[in-house]
């Protein structure tokens, strides 16, 4: 059975993502949960022990390693249909939109870092690279939902464009972030799957904090709530 290597829900982005596609596809694994260390940088020794990176996700398969998001999610495609689109033009537009996410929107990931159990109000006068990147958002998904029907951006099947931009949807949650209807509601159903439920639910049980993720969202806006248990 796969072994998934993660860090903590609340604050680890890259870990969901093939969680996620492993989860809501039915693919069986072993979630080993590891917490960031405190500290720039100072995760990358305990990670060493599981991932020839030092990061997070990383997937085991028996004597095989397989780290970066990407790399997993192409793996894992190798051996599991619906991964990726049948259709070789969806396909083909999956394949773009996740490469884009995976080498973009570097505002949204600084203004916005991920924290599920927070409710942060950002400044009215948002940065113009924020604004691009969350215009760009409602521009992918709305024309994936456009060309191919819905519910889900290559049509009715979950796949692998979906789950990597499931961060964003709990980003949304947390920042107030406004998109046209369509993205708004699409948003609402990847919440909506039960796999993200179980991960934010999870979330909010994390006692666990780490000092810099706290300060990160501090930083840029204003926090109004956190949900989370209390810090132990």
């Amino acid at each position: 059975m796969y072994e998934l290597h993660i860090a903590n829900k609340n604050y680890s982005s890259w870990s969901l993502r093939p969680w996620l596609l492993l989860s809501e596809l039915g693919i069986p694994f072993e979630e080993r949960l590891v917490s960031f260390a405190p500290g720039t940088g100072s995760s990358w020794s305990a990670f060493r022990a599981f991932s020839p990176n030092g990061k997070v996700p990383c997937l085991r398969d028996g004597d095989t390693v397989v780290w970066d998001s990407l790399a997993i999610t192409e793996y894992l495609a190798e051996r599991h249909p619906g991964v990726w689109p049948a259709d070789p033009k969806a396909r083909a537009w999956a394949r773009c939109a996740v490469a884009e996410m995976h080498s973009g929107f570097s505002a949204l990931r600084t203004y916005c870092a991920l924290s599920c159990g927070l409710r942060i109000r950002l400044p009215d006068d948002l940065p113009v690279a924020l604004r691009s990147d969350i215009a760009r958002i409602e521009e992918l998904w709305s024309e994936g939902l456009a060309r191919y029907g819905g519910p889900f951006l290559t049509g009715n099947a979950f796949g692998a464009v979906d789950a990597f931009f499931a961060p964003v949807a709990f980003r949304i949650q947390t920042y107030g972030l406004t998109l046209g209807d369509a993205a708004t509601a699409y948003a609402q159903r990847l919440r909506e799957l039960p796999p993200m439920r179980r991960w934010y639910a999870d979330a909010l049980q994390e006692s666990w904090r780490d000092a810099e993720h706290e300060e990160e969202v501090k930083r840029f806006g204003t926090v109004l709530a956190d949900l989370r248990v209390p810090a132990g």
